[in-house]
């Protein structure tokens, strides 16, 4: 076939301009998109920075310092030796296992309830319900710990008060010990509690409701077959930041007890900044086991949420 004086064979392949203008328009969107990108990163490199600073930094640091000796030098695993041999800090480790499960489940248990009872109110009281626990909820550390010695301590306003009055409520009931520990732990976690659960209410339905009224079950097997099964996926969520919570609480068990009850967070503190004696490699071989602990806590709670939740199988 002839073309303008030009010969071509009938299998020549022309790319039509429509085409290539599809390729050229293709190529300028990927290069905005690129350039989006590296805009995106240089926004996001402080942050970046930041992170890699004052938290994969020292965690790095923490995890290598935790293999080396007292003297900084020699490089072993003593220091994990030394932390299972010892009573003393599997007793430490135990102790703060217990008082974050304990504390975790019952402020669990209470804000289910108490969010359950908010969504019962207007929106307008809803509102300022979950504004006091917003702040409620970052009110904890030094200061909750100075309220309840202020409240309830061996010279506190309602000890004082209901001894005055004849009714001594607190007369069996002592702040600075195993109890009023856990107390103040439960007190500082459940309005978190309440503002992780409370979101999950919204997605139980009305009409969910009325749907198993008519087909005759009643509000328990509603509940049972329904609600339960739509909020466990949070329940556990929330569990699992609240047992975290509870194991890297140090300020407030401190401030309260200081060292008279023996937990994991009070002792890495001693070891890494005390007067007496500094073992930083052991403090540091702790902070590893502490935070191996709640990386199992988190891990739990992926595999829960795997086996509740459909969309995660």
């Amino acid at each position: 076939m002839k073309v303008d004086g030009n010969w071509f064979n009938e299998r020549t392949v022309v790319k039509p301009i429509p085409e290539l203008l599809e390729n050229i328009e293709e190529r300028e969107v990927l290069r905005k998109i690129k350039k989006q990108k590296i805009y995106l990163l240089a926004l996001l490199l402080p942050f970046i920075m930041f992170v890699i600073g004052f938290e994969i930094g020292p965690l790095v640091a923490m995890i290598k310092n935790s293999f080396y000796a007292d003297n900084g030098i020699q490089v072993t695993i003593d220091q994990y030796i030394t932390i299972f041999k010892s009573e003393f800090y599997l007793q430490a480790i135990q102790n703060s296992l217990v008082i974050s499960l304990f504390s975790a489940v019952t402020s669990v248990i209470i804000a289910v309830i108490a969010a359950y009872s908010i969504t019962k109110f207007s929106q307008k009281i809803q509102n300022r319900l979950l504004m006091i626990a917003n702040m409620t909820s970052n009110f904890e550390g030094i200061p909750l710990s100075f309220s309840f010695i202020i409240l309830l301590g061996n010279n506190g306003l309602f000890t004082l008060l209901f001894s005055k009055i004849g009714g001594d409520v607190f007369a069996d009931f002592n702040l600075y010990s195993w109890t009023g520990l856990i107390l103040v732990y439960i007190y500082f976690q459940i309005p978190l509690a309440i503002m992780l659960i409370y979101p999950s209410y919204q997605g139980i339905k009305k009409q969910w409701k009325e749907a198993s009224s008519l087909l005759g079950g009643s509000t328990l097997s509603f509940w049972l077959h329904i609600g339960i099964p739509v909020l466990l996926p949070s329940i556990v969520g929330t569990f699992s930041i609240l047992f975290a919570n509870s194991m890297g609480a140090y300020a407030t068990a401190y401030a309260l007890v200081g060292s008279n009850y023996n937990l994991l967070s009070l002792q890495i503190a001693s070891l890494v900044a005390s007067d007496v004696a500094l073992k930083p490699q052991l403090g540091s071989a702790m902070g590893v086991l502490l935070a191996a602990t709640m990386i199992g806590a988190m891990w739990f709670n992926e595999r829960m949420m795997r086996r509740i939740r459909r969309d995660l199988r």
